[in-house]
């Protein structure tokens, strides 16, 4: 574990020899491979994954555009510290099982993190291309490309796995940061068991992100993975609840890892808020992902209409929006407050949507929410915005048009305005600090105000990205590990 990306340096001279093969102004004059999809048209009525993955060929090719710099700025952009030029010149030699090998040196869940990670934010962002003004290496296109790879072709890497120590820990909730820290911390040699309040393993993984963008099944092969290493998880367990905090940290665990999400959903505490039919992103998206709601046979119910607006520009609410769409609404519409060129949502995710049908409302807010005789919602009234100076985020504050005010007719609200920490956590341990936002006070090695419990993801940053969020795992597995050798 110490010795992480070791498997591909670069003065391998099996890489000096690709680098040779070719010059730079020949690999640069190579355009970026565009990622097969299903058409619009087909993929709104159903739930089959949008984006299709690329050809061997196409990968290939796509990794050789890579100049295996020898000062790779990507790997700066990456939370979780990939070896990015090592995998991906794996890739270019045709060698996809140690370019998966490379890839997990440091990554637990690399299938996920090609789907879903916005790497235009983060490691294509760094990429030397975009000095020369070229669209930079498909770094996430090529890290799916390498785990599908693997998990396609049947064959298993061999871990590289520390004896046992002795040593066990626990951590709570089964989510990107809770997998990332088990996957490290069990390579260490620890014995791993991971307390899941849900009746399946992945949290936002699978209750959040549809199956469009990420299919269950994507998951539960990194999971198996995990369990194939020894991690052990335990289901339909409320810690605090279901078990309680003796058990947990006054048992047997040397140390305990919080990884339980913010799944406290916000809403805007506008007039008619609590009318029937508007509801939350995280409720939509758990009845739909999680428990099946709209598939035949399916028990769960969930409000259906013909107009369906959503409030928000993440990610989050593109995935519901989306969604939306494959559930059968006519007209499905994005309501935000700020302009296109504001949303936080990734723009593969706002292409997608529009190729879907969905309508952007920008520049506007609800502001009211007006019921029928029945108690349901059947209009919106928007106030329409402009945008004035930057707020301390950067971006441009919203400020009302006097007298600009609309109504539109919706039969479904689905709010997406952010989410707060799992408030049940600090009511569970005693004397666990937590911020004004809610979340649980870390210092620089994650620990908490409780020695042994040490936090990350959502509950501690608040809502953010699956890559953040392991990354948190990653350096919580450090420092505990770090502490507990001590």
């Amino acid at each position: 574990m110490e010795n992480e990306n070791t498997s591909a340096p670069r003065d391998a001279q099996w890489r000096q020899e690709l680098r040779d093969q070719m010059s730079a102004k020949e690999r640069t004059a190579i355009p970026r491979v565009k990622m097969p999809e299903l058409p619009a048209d087909y993929r709104v009525r159903c739930n089959e994954e949008v984006n299709q993955g690329l050809s061997a060929e196409q990968a290939v090719l796509e990794a050789t555009r890579c100049l295996d710099c020898p000062d790779p700025q990507c790997m700066t952009g990456c939370p979780v510290s990939i070896n990015i030029p090592g995998f991906i010149k794996n890739i270019q030699r045709g060698d996809f099982q140690q370019a998966a090998t490379v890839l997990k040196e440091t990554s637990a869940l690399p299938a996920v993190c090609g789907r879903v990670c916005p790497q235009e934010r983060q490691c294509e962002s760094k990429c030397i291309y975009l000095k020369m003004k070229k669209e930079p290496v498909a770094i996430g296109y090529l890290e799916r490309f390498a785990a599908d790879a693997q998990r396609l072709s049947g064959v298993k890497a061999a871990p590289q796995k520390l004896a046992p120590n002795g040593k066990r820990v626990a951590v709570v909730g089964s989510g990107p940061a809770g997998l990332s820290f088990a996957g490290d911390m069990i390579k260490r040699g620890y014995d791993v068991t991971v307390y899941e309040a849900l009746h399946e393993i992945g949290g936002v993984l699978k209750y959040g992100i549809p199956e469009f963008r990420l299919p269950n099944s994507v998951v539960e092969a990194e999971i198996d993975t995990l369990r194939e290493l020894g991690v052990k998880f335990v289901k339909d367990c409320v810690v605090g609840k279901t078990i309680s905090r003796a058990e947990i940290l006054d048992g047997e665990f040397a140390g305990v890892f919080v990884a339980s999400g913010a799944g406290l959903p916000r809403f805007m505490g506008i007039p008619g808020e609590n009318l029937i039919n508007i509801l939350s992103s995280n409720e939509y998206l758990t009845r739909i992902n999680l428990m099946g709601a709209g598939r035949p046979g399916a028990m769960t119910p969930v409000a259906q209409g013909k107009r369906i607006a959503v409030i928000g520009g993440g990610n989050t609410a593109m995935d519901s929006v989306r969604t939306a769409r494959r559930m059968g609404a006519e007209r499905a519409m994005i309501v935000y407050r700020r302009g296109e060129a504001e949303m936080p949502a990734r723009a593969e995710e706002v292409k997608h949507a529009k190729e879907e049908g969905v309508e952007f409302l920008t520049l506007c807010n609800p502001i009211e929410y007006v019921g029928d005789e029945r108690g349901h919602v059947k209009v919106m009234r928007v106030q329409r915005m402009q945008l004035g100076e930057p707020d301390a985020s950067g971006r441009r504050s919203p400020e009302p048009i006097p007298g600009a005010i609309d109504e539109i007719e919706v039969d479904v609200v689905v709010v997406s305005v952010g989410v707060s920490p799992n408030p049940l956590i600090p009511e569970t341990f005693d004397g666990l600090e937590v911020t004004n936002r809610g979340t649980i006070a870390i210092d620089a090695n994650h620990c908490s105000s409780l020695p042994r419990l040490y936090a990350g993801g959502d509950i501690a940053r608040g809502g953010a990205t699956v890559i953040l969020a392991m990354g948190d795992g990653r350096a919580a597995a450090a420092s505990m590990h770090q502490k507990l050798s001590e």
